[in-house]
């Protein structure tokens, strides 16, 4: 039967020796470094008992050896990172991985706020309005040549005006005659429909959609009678103050197209040669 003092492991004496307690059983040292001492993950010796250990997501090193992966500087009381599964000195870090600030041009640390647009980074209180200098942070802005703006200022300075109500125009619309509309204040001149999007024309310097530009100023075809309005097949055919769509400019009696033929007047109707000769 073992003594109390003797070793769990080794069954030799403590008497007069170091020992160890593992769940309040002794172990001499030699037999706790054996069995419980961690391996130093750097130079992958034991960490003896009485050596200073550090420890890092389940890896454990001497406290000598807990240094900079890159610049050896010792990190047991600095600030550090891992880069795939090296320790690295937050200088070294980020004088490699960290992106600079594009207004200041000092690094951006790690964990510091920051702001990331179109491949480029900032300080959070780097990243201010073009126009009135303030901190943009986390609000709405809005770019303009390589400029940023909040908004107040953006609408107030170097957005353009709607031409139909005077206020700023910040996100689509409609450019006419080297003017910009709200989609929504591009109007017809005549019924005030909206015309984004869809066919009109002009008169003048006012804009019409087909059906009022059509009723109100587009010419007669002599063989239809209907407005010849320029839109879908809009070719027409013109003699002695008369038009006619490519279609209906064919002969009275045999109706045949007399788009890029001879023909003859008779009268108020147009014949071929052929019914010409006829006669």
């Amino acid at each position: 039967m073992s003594d109390p003092l003797d070793c769990k492991t080794c069954n030799e004496s403590l008497c007069g020796r170091k020992y160890i307690q593992v769940e309040e059983k002794p172990h001499c040292i030699p037999c706790y470094d054996r069995l419980y001492a961690k391996t130093c993950q750097e130079c992958k010796e034991v960490i003896g008992h009485n050596a200073k250990e550090l420890s890092y997501e389940d890896r454990h090193y001497h406290s000598h050896c807990f240094r900079c992966f890159r610049c050896d500087r010792s990190l047991a009381d600095e600030p550090f990172t891992s880069q795939e599964a090296a320790l690295v000195c937050s200088d070294c870090y980020c004088s490699e991985f960290s992106s600079k600030c594009v207004s200041c041009d000092k690094t951006v640390m790690p964990g510091s706020k920051l702001l990331e647009y179109g491949g480029s980074t900032w300080h959070e209180d780097c990243f201010v309005c073009h126009g009135c200098e303030k901190p943009i942070g986390a609000e709405a802005f809005i770019p303009d040549d390589n400029n940023y703006y909040c908004v107040p200022c953006y609408e107030g300075r170097v957005a353009p005006q709607c031409n139909h109500c005077k206020k700023a125009l910040t996100k689509g619309g409609v450019t006419y005659k080297d003017e910009v509309w709200h989609k929504e204040c591009f109007l017809c001149t005549g019924c005030k429909a909206p015309l984004a999007g869809q066919p009109f024309t002009s008169q003048g310097e006012s804009p019409y959609c087909v059906k009022c530009f059509s009723s109100l100023y587009a010419k007669k075809c002599a063989g239809c009678n209907t407005a010849i309005t320029g839109f879908g097949d809009g070719k027409y055919v013109s003699f002695e103050e008369r038009q006619w769509h490519q279609p209906c400019f064919k002969c009275y009696r045999c109706s045949v197209s007399l788009v890029g033929s001879g023909f003859f007047p008779d009268r108020d109707q147009i014949l071929c040669t052929d019914c010409n000769n006829d006669d």
